[in-house]
């Protein structure tokens, strides 16, 4: 079967990379949309404008169905999306409920983009599963941009992680996919201090449910 995955950006790559790997057997399409990255900053209308051809381009081309490896979409725009699509779309969202399982300090932080962290999805997942549970939400505004370009600052990212953990996160959730791409940088400043978590794996054993319904 062909499976879509759609980011705006590289960020996805990652999540396409790790659905190969694990379903070899099933095609893999993915898109971007390089000309108008990063999203995280712009307007729901126009993330919504953007979005909508290159989804109609994986549906023309034969997907079952499309993982929509963007959190900034996912968050505030896959209501809209599900209704203007037949097939089904596989959101991503920062993974606000297993960090406040998985705490012991009580402190978490989400490294997500500035529409991601505005959306009222987001905020249902910390009123829904963080109660009690301080949430940090460290300014990773210009992340996105610093990765598409392969600009990457790892002073900066230093700096932003060591911060979160000096004020007691235990947990540091990457929500966005383009934070993958720095998750082993983060990792080793995180070691011993701090786990992270991004959702690449949950994906793709939802995906594997979706598909067990389709076949």
């Amino acid at each position: 079967m062909k499976i879509g995955v759609f980011d705006s950006g590289i960020g996805g790559l990652s999540v396409a990379n790790a659905i190969k790997k694990a379903m070899p057997e099933h095609e893999i399409l993915f898109k971007n949309d390089a000309e108008h990255v990063p999203y995280g900053t712009r307007s729901l209308d126009e993330i919504l404008a953007f979005t909508i051809p290159v989804l109609q381009e994986l549906v023309e081309e034969g997907v079952v169905c499309i993982v929509v490896a963007c959190n900034t979409v996912s968050t505030n725009l896959i209501g809209t999306l599900r209704e203007l699509f037949d097939v089904p779309l596989i959101a991503m969202e920062p993974m606000v409920k297993p960090a406040a399982e998985q705490t012991k300090t009580g402190v978490v932080a989400v490294c997500a983009t500035p529409r991601t962290l505005a959306s009222q999805r987001y905020a249902e997942l910390k009123t829904n599963y963080a109660d009690g549970v301080t949430v940090l939400e460290p300014d990773c505004s210009t992340w996105a941009t610093m990765i598409e370009t392969d600009q990457v600052d790892a002073s900066a990212i230093r700096q932003l992680t060591q911060g979160v953990l000096s004020q007691g996160a235990d947990v540091i959730v990457l929500g966005c996919t383009h934070y993958h791409w720095i998750e082993e940088t983060i990792r080793q400043i995180c070691s011993g201090k701090a786990e992270v978590l991004q959702p690449e794996q949950p994906v793709i054993r939802e995906l594997a449910r979706v598909l067990a319904r389709l076949s």
